[in-house]
């Protein structure tokens, strides 16, 4: 076959949503400090408040766009929407809270293999030999953040499970975005506020009252700003209408970014074994982006 044309309209727009996906990525890398940054507010506080900054700037967005009518929409995307949103960071929030920061936030980080694995028998997208050879290094970088000295208290199980859970949960949410390919990325900004809203609810159902300060204050507002804001809209662009394989096989890029920011601000040290994984990482990474390129240039 031969390869398309220059400026290829499709191929430049797939093109360009993965790079949108890949900025959702490293807005990510800041979503645990951040949330460290928020402590000690309970898990689900801290989401509603996320959740409401990021609704509310993506809202404005929208409206400044003349876009509001985009929020109507099925209730299946908004159960889809909400319910990845949501669930995701409660989740997330509930494992730092309960278990060591650096290993529970990297135990979510196996989201990126099981969107790369579950691409295959969800979407029908081929992985390919080299594919999988970056995915298998990824996996060994993970794997060696997570063992080889790392603290597993028998306290902090509860905090492990829901570090599972998270990855499963966003996971499924990034997989089965592209079967709402037909919802605009403008949407996310109800998802964001309906997520606040179920989120808040439960906190004030659950979770005993807090006083939040200025540090709390900032910590929330640069949530919303960025990996509670921005990156869902990018990250939408990017499953919807760029390559989940790539974008998934990259995404262990950003345990390696998060525990480094981690460890800056005193929740972790780094050591050779943190080196060590940085450079599995990058590896699978560069295999799968190479993989990727290959399979482009054979359209």
């Amino acid at each position: 076959m031969t390869s398309s044309p220059p400026g290829d309209p499709p191929l430049s727009a797939s093109r360009r949503a993965t790079l949108a996906g890949c900025a959702a990525l490293a807005l990510w890398a800041f979503l645990a400090p951040l949330a460290r940054l928020a402590q000690p507010l309970p898990p689900l506080l801290i989401t509603a408040l996320g959740f409401a900054a990021g609704g509310l700037l993506g809202l404005a967005v929208v409206a400044a766009r003349g876009r509001l009518g985009a929020l109507r929409q099925g209730g299946l995307a908004w159960a889809h929407g909400v319910g990845g949103l949501a669930g995701f960071h409660a989740l997330y929030f509930a494992a730092l809270a309960l278990a060591p920061p650096v290993e529970a936030n990297l135990l979510n980080y196996l989201w990126p293999l099981l969107i790369v694995l579950l691409s295959a028998p969800l979407r029908g997208l081929p992985l390919g030999r080299q594919r999988l050879a970056g995915v298998a290094l990824g996996a060994a970088g993970a794997a060696l953040l997570l063992g080889g000295g790392a603290s597993f208290p028998v306290s902090a199980l509860a905090g492990f499970a829901c570090a599972l859970g998270a990855a499963l949960t966003w996971a499924l949410y990034s997989v089965t975005a592209a079967r709402f390919a037909a919802v605009p990325t403008e949407a996310v900004a109800g998802f964001c506020l309906a997520s606040a809203a179920l989120a808040g609810l439960g906190h004030w159902a659950l979770e005993p009252p807090a006083e939040l300060t200025a540090r709390h204050w900032l910590a929330v507002l640069l949530l919303g700003a960025g990996p509670m804001g921005a990156a869902f809209f990018l990250w939408d662009l990017g499953m919807k209408r760029g390559d989940p394989r790539l974008l998934g096989t990259l995404g262990y890029a950003t345990p390696v970014a998060s525990t480094l920011l981690l460890a800056a601000v005193g929740e972790g040290r780094l050591s050779g074994r943190v080196l060590l994984a940085t450079a599995l990482v990058a590896g699978g990474g560069l295999l799968a982006a190479l993989a990727g390129r290959r399979e482009v240039a054979k359209l």
